[in-house]
């Protein structure tokens, strides 16, 4: 099934979850890793899931289980393989970690497996054969909670979200897509922003929001309109994007409503279908500030923190790079080499593919969005932290004070200087990658190797599974005459 099923958790709970590879068909990749997306692994980097950098792949007909703690995390993540392009084949899913003492927990009636809305773009070929291109790969369709239509393609059933005129749900929106963003509407109703991206923010009241692929929001909207039929509307970014024929929706039905889709829209002026519902107050990033403990850390300047990283984009002979090197799998995961401390990571990788950073500082790094590196907005996502942004897209001027806090964001256009802030407090390799899996299958990605002494220090806690991993995965390249 794709969507995976919805995992769920209260806020304090042990994670104990054993993935079982039984993948068998050959036109996909078939080793695999779970990245559980947004969790710190604070002390268990081990389980952070990322091939090359915290793990080998699981080969298939063995199981591997990850074990952690989620530190007094509690939100909306979600898990995806972190192996080639296999996210874009559908290996993907929610992950929530409910919070009995929300905060905003009086603003809501309902917040269940019902409200979960997953957003994905969806290829009729599978994805080694779509990586292979040297060239912008365009999805078939989107889907939302696994479902969708395709131009010219049957009229397949939309997804339906039951609501109860007078209650108000807490909709969870998981951007789970390979490529485009999306700009999430549901025709009449307005949605408050209370979270995103595992960070509760202050309530901001909005019609639509643009979804970069891993971003999640939560949103509260109360069932107030007449008991009908209503558009839930995700428009892809990409050209030529339409509603026609149901294409790019799903339905808000309201308990009492005729089983059946919304009525068509259309200018009764010119007898032209509407492109979609008009919207008038869009979430801007300048809009989202947390609600606890806002203000980013260190000397109140650009420039002024501990350290600081000015990445410069390019996209050379279809490999991007940031500040001229691209990246590559090395042969043997980062926090293996880290853990084995017999050759330091940065001597056996290509100079700048892997930034070391000291303990307990703060790091600042800056984004400059340029017409080089093609395929933008470019959402980046760093591993194992969340950071403030205090210089968000499309914003001048930075905010230290309140700026918005998660773990993906997007640089932006051509003119943007996008710049985050975040503190050392967790060591190790984390991954720093645009999240558009495309662009990370070719190179667009470098590693935050954070504290490597004290991640070493940590070595008894490695379990034994974990350091098989390499080894059967060696064998298995072998078996199968080096394919991956």
């Amino acid at each position: 099934m794709t969507p995976g099923p919805l995992i769920k958790a209260v806020k304090g709970q042990n994670f104990n979850i054993a993935v079982k590879n039984e993948l068998d068909d050959p036109s996909m990749a078939l080793a695999t890793s779970i990245h559980w997306h947004g969790i710190f692994q604070r002390h268990s980097s081990w389980y952070d899931g990322t091939p090359s950098v915290t793990q080998c792949p699981v080969t298939p007909n063995d199981t591997f289980t990850y074990n952690f703690d989620v530190d007094g995390q509690a939100g909306s993540y979600w898990y995806h393989s972190h192996y080639l392009t296999q996210l874009c084949d559908g290996l993907r899913g929610p992950l929530v970690i409910y919070d009995p003492d929300d905060p905003h927990g009086h603003l809501y009636d309902v917040d269940d497996e019902t409200t979960v809305i997953t957003l994905a773009d969806w290829y009729h070929n599978p994805s080694p054969v779509l990586a292979a291109i040297n060239g912008a790969v365009e999805p078939n369709s989107t889907l939302i909670n696994g479902k969708g239509r395709y131009p010219g393609g049957p009229a397949t059933p939309l997804s339906v979200i039951e609501v109860e005129q007078g209650k108000r749900y807490r909709f969870r929106i998981f951007g789970m897509q390979c490529d485009p963003y999306y700009n999430f509407t549901i025709a009449g109703h307005k949605m408050t922003v209370i979270e995103t991206d595992g960070i509760i923010t202050e309530p901001v009241e909005v019609d639509s929001i643009s979804v970069f692929a891993a971003q999640r929001y939560s949103v509260i909207v109360e069932a107030d309109q007449p008991a009908d039929n209503y558009w839930i509307r995700a428009r892809s970014s990409l050209p030529n994007q339409t509603f026609r024929d149901g294409v790019n929706s799903a339905v808000l039905r309201y308990k009492g409503a005729p089983d059946e889709e919304p009525a068509v829209e259309y200018d009764v002026v010119n007898n032209t279908l509407v492109v979609g519902t008009p919207t008038y107050a869009p979430l801007i990033d300048s809009m989202i500030h947390p609600l606890l403990n806002p203000g980013a850390p260190g000397i109140h300047e650009i420039g002024k923190a501990d350290v600081n990283i000015n990445f410069d984009l390019d996209l050379i002979d279809s490999r991007y790079t940031m500040n001229n090197v691209s990246w590559v799998n090395p042969s043997a995961p980062i926090l293996l080499q880290i853990l084995n401390g017999k050759m330091h990571p940065s001597q056996i990788m290509p100079p700048g593919t892997v930034y070391e950073l000291p303990p307990n500082k703060v790091i600042e790094l800056s984004i400059p969005a340029n017409a080089r590196a093609a395929g933008g907005p470019h959402p980046m996502h760093l591993h194992g932290h969340t950071f403030d942004v205090i210089r968000g897209p499309g914003e001048r001027e930075p905010n230290f004070k309140n700026p918005q806090r998660r773990d993906v964001v997007s640089i932006g256009t051509p003119g943007d200087n996008v710049t985050i802030r975040f503190v050392t407090d967790n060591a190790g390799p984390w991954f720093f990658h645009c999240h558009i899996d495309w662009h990370l299958n070719h190179g667009f990605a470098v590693v935050m190797a954070e504290s490597p002494p004290a991640i070493a220090a940590h070595k008894q806690d490695v379990p034994n599974s974990w350091y098989d991993l390499c080894p059967a995965f060696k064998e298995f390249e072998i078996a199968t005459n080096g394919a991956i």
